[in-house]
C-alpha cells in the first residue's frame, strides 16, 4: 500500500513538472524542495538513456522475465533521473529496469529526481553499477579509466569518490593492458579475473593468448596459471604435479562453452578431468534467476 501511495502522489508532482512555471533547474528554484529526491511518475519517451552508463551487455532473456514481471507487479524499486530541460530527463541508474518497462508497454515509470552535472552523473552511474553483481571486471576496468580520462581524478581520488581501495581499483585498470582476446574472454566468463591478473604479468601479447588458450583448453586454475606464468618468466617448462592432466576424451572448446552461457544466460562453468568425466555448474543471483534457468531447463 506504501508504495502506492508514493506513485499516486507522484502524478501529481508530474504534473508540477509540466507546468513552465515551476520549471526547476537547480535545488533554490521554487517547488525544488517538492521534485528532487521524491518519487514522481515520468514519461517514458521523456528519458534519454545515460551516456555514461557503464554497463553494455543485457541479457535478452531476462529482460523478458523481468517485463513479464512489471507486467504483473509493476516497477518495485523506480529508477533514478536528472532533470535536464524542461520535461526532459537522462537516466543514472536503473537501464534495465527502463528497458523491461519499455518492453511490458508501459508509458510511465516511477523516478526518483535529481540535479546533477556530467561529472556527477558519471560517478552515480559508476557506483550504482559497480555493486551489481553481473557487471563483468572489464566493464568495472572501463568505468574507472573513463572517471581518469574524463573527470581527471587520480587514483586515490577515485578511491574516496567510489569507496574502493586504491589498490583493488588498480588491479581492475591493470586487466586493460591485457591482449584484447583475453579481455573478451573474462568478460564472457572463460577465464576468471584471477586469470586475468596472472597474465598480465607476461607484456608480451603473442605470449598472453598461448597461455590464454592452454588456460582454456586444459582449465587451468588460478593457481597452475600462476605457476604457468612463473615458468615462462624463468624459461622452464612448469611443474608437472602443478599442471591437469589433458583430457583422455575430449575437451570443451570455447566456442562451445560460451553457446552454453548463452543459452542459460549465465557465467557456465564447465570441468573435464582426465578421464572425460565432469560437471556443469550454472550460477543464480535470486530465486527469480533460478525460477528462469529452471524453465529454460523444461523447455
Amino acid at each position: 500500500m506504501k508504495a502506492i501511495k508514493k506513485q499516486a502522489l507522484g502524478r501529481g508532482l508530474s504534473a508540477l513538472l509540466k507546468d513552465p512555471e515551476n520549471d526547476i533547474k537547480s535545488v533554490d528554484d521554487k517547488n525544488a524542495d517538492k521534485v528532487v529526491g521524491n518519487i514522481i511518475e515520468l514519461e517514458i519517451d521523456a528519458i534519454e538513456i545515460n551516456p555514461f552508463q557503464p554497463r553494455t551487455n543485457f541479457n535478452e532473456e531476462s529482460l523478458r522475465e523481468l517485463s513479464t514481471s512489471i507486467k504483473e507487479l509493476g516497477v518495485i524499486q523506480p529508477i533514478t533521473v536528472r532533470k535536464q530541460e524542461y520535461n526532459k530527463y537522462q537516466l543514472i541508474s536503473g537501464e534495465r529496469r527502463l528497458r523491461a518497462s519499455k518492453l511490458a508497454g508501459l508509458t510511465h515509470i516511477p523516478a526518483y529526481i535529481r540535479i546533477a552535472n556530467d561529472n556527477d552523473s558519471l560517478v552515480m552511474a559508476l557506483v550504482e553499477n559497480i555493486q551489481r553483481h553481473d557487471l563483468d571486471p572489464i566493464e568495472i576496468a572501463l568505468s574507472y579509466q573513463r572517471l581518469i580520462d574524463e573527470i581527471q581524478l587520480t587514483q586515490e581520488q577515485m578511491s574516496d569518490r567510489v569507496g574502493k581501495k586504491r589498490s583493488t581499483i588498480a588491479n581492475y585498470l591493470r586487466l586493460l593492458k591485457l591482449d584484447p582476446i583475453i579481455q573478451t574472454g573474462i568478460r564472457d566468463g572463460f577465464i576468471t579475473m584471477g586469470h586475468g591478473r596472472a597474465i598480465i604479468n607476461i607484456e608480451d601479447h603473442d605470449a598472453q593468448a598461448d597461455i590464454y588458450q592452454k588456460i582454456v583448453s586444459e582449465n587451468l586454475s588460478v593457481r597452475e596459471t600462476e605457476a604457468l606464468v612463473k615458468s615462462y618468466h624463468e624459461g622452464t617448462p612448469a611443474p608437472a604435479e602443478k599442471l591437469p592432466a589433458k583430457s583422455s576424451s575430449f575437451n570443451v572448446e570455447q566456442e562451445e562453452q560460451k553457446t552454453i552461457t548463452d543459452f542459460f544466460g549465465a557465467k557456465v562453468d564447465v570441468k573435464i578431468d582426465g578421464k572425460g568425466k565432469g560437471k556443469i555448474t550454472i550460477p543464480f543471483s535470486s530465486q527469480e534467476d533460478f525460477n528462469r534457468i529452471i524453465k529454460l531447463i523444461k523447455g
